[in-house]
């Protein structure tokens, strides 16, 4: 029966997943769709323009390259929104957690020499600590206080932000707007020029972007992210919380406490993406007047992948690609690299559809079930007064027969206690009788003894 019920599941889950892919299909094809109308309606050919756009992408082994190296931050962001998403949280602060982690490793790489191979690693864990402290904060003030995440990480991200700018200038190189380079040791570049000149055509070109330790260490976060998620413990209790914070407290889990951890997750892997950025490509801290929106790509990339932490790497990898070949569509026919994210946002936008309706349906369902139980509620609290009344029916029913019971009671008592009453005066008076005669006898015979 078991077994029966697990392959059951499993096809569920499996049709669930079949369904979700083709509707992300789907979504990316409407999304290049809108975006081939949109470039009509500007006077440019589509086709020439998309052929521009994926040649920007698989033209050369360099480009493929740089369509990684630029995917690299948003898979990671969006494995951090995903985790939290997973967990029923809607970490809107990535930005902010992914600028601390740029923060403090630079900090790390710059101002701390240390050797070269614990350099970045000592980097790495600090930023990532860093992150942790920063999203466990959001996940504090709604465990505590109620408020929630979106707005509290959407404050969180402005302070990172102008923090940001605060280190840069403090750290400014002269005539530049970005500060010093992190010190050579704590840098992550997957080989040097030396080691490249030794390798083959394809990877001699491959190799020719900065190709880092990072991308290496986004696939290990996705691995780990989607064993904590499906195979511990912890992932239960956080997917729990998620799906029903009431249910999992009356279940014994201190849904307080798994609210901070999973903010806490999420924020050192946003983290980690913002330090493996400036070790191994940026290698300095620039003083910005915007975001650079690593974050908010990777909520796109997080609701494309379905939250699912191994869809995160295809979709990352998909935006990721798309950004670094806008420049060449540019670049070859004029067209504004905006027509980019013309063409993400209708992606999103069509890939969220099903989201909305299932809020929707499960608005409406609870409202439903909230009908269904006031009605229930009303019924049984009917039922109870009316029982309630044959209660006291009942009651005051034995009541009056308990009362004519003893009434009865009493008049057979009064019956019995005159009738004994009148047993004992005439046994009383017999007595009387007998004792006179025998008193008269006496009398007489004493008296006629006398005469004698």
């Amino acid at each position: 029966m078991t077994e029966n019920t697990n392959q059951v599941q499993a096809k569920r889950n499996t049709a669930r997943g079949n369904s979700k892919l083709l509707f992300t299909i789907i979504s990316i094809l409407l999304g290049f769709l809108v975006g081939a109308i949109v470039l009509l309606i500007s006077g440019y050919d589509p086709i020439e323009g998309y052929q521009a756009l994926f040649q920007g992408i698989f033209k050369t082994p360099r480009n493929v390259g740089w369509a990684i190296v630029t995917s690299t931050p948003i898979i990671l962001t969006g494995l951090g929104v995903c985790f939290a998403f997973q967990t029923g949280l809607f970490n809107m602060g990535a930005e902010g957690q992914f600028i601390i982690g740029t923060i403090v490793g630079f900090l790390v790489g710059y101002k701390l020499p240390l050797p070269p191979i614990i350099h970045p690693i000592v980097a790495i864990l600090l930023a990532m600590l860093a992150g942790a402290l920063y999203g466990a904060l959001a996940g504090f003030i709604k465990a505590r206080f109620g408020i929630h995440e979106v707005i509290s990480t959407i404050m969180l991200n402005w302070v990172a932000f102008y923090f940001q700018n605060f280190v840069g200038y403090a750290n400014q190189q002269p005539n530049s707007m970005a500060s010093f380079d992190v010190l050579d040791s704590a840098k992550i570049t997957m080989f040097d020029k030396a080691t490249i000149k030794t390798f083959g055509p394809f990877f001699k070109k491959f190799f020719k972007a900065p190709i880092h330790y990072g991308t290496l260490l986004a696939i290990i976060a996705v691995i780990v992210v989607w064993y904590i998620l499906n195979k511990t413990v912890l992932g239960y209790e956080l997917k729990a919380v998620g799906l029903n914070r009431e249910a999992s407290e009356y279940g014994g889990i201190n849904s307080g406490k798994k609210i901070v951890q999973s903010m806490a997750i999420s924020g050192a892997i946003c983290a980690l993406a913002g330090v493996t950025q400036i070790l191994g490509f940026t290698y300095a801290l620039s003083i910005i007047s915007a975001m650079d929106n690593y974050g908010f790509d990777g909520l796109a990339v997080s609701l494309l992948a379905g939250n699912n932490p191994i869809g995160v790497i295809f979709s990352g990898l998909f935006f990721g690609s798309l950004k670094y070949a806008g420049s060449n569509i540019q670049r070859v026919m004029g067209v504004p690299t905006e027509i980019i994210n013309i063409i993400i946002g209708t992606i999103i936008l069509f890939t969220a559809v099903p989201l909305v309706f299932r809020i929707i349906r499960a608005k409406h369902k609870n409202r439903k079930e909230a009908k269904n139980l006031a009605k229930e509620e009303k019924l049984i609290s009917q039922e109870s007064e009316k029982s309630t009344v044959g209660v006291k029916e009942k009651e005051t029913i034995l009541k009056d027969h308990n009362e004519k019971e003893n009434e009865l009671i009493k008049k057979d008592k009064q019956v019995e206690n005159g009738q004994i009453k009148k047993e004992t005066k005439l046994v009383s008076n017999s007595s009387k009788n007998v004792i006179n005669e025998t008193g008269e006898e006496i009398i007489v015979r004493t008296v006629e003894s006398e005469e004698e």
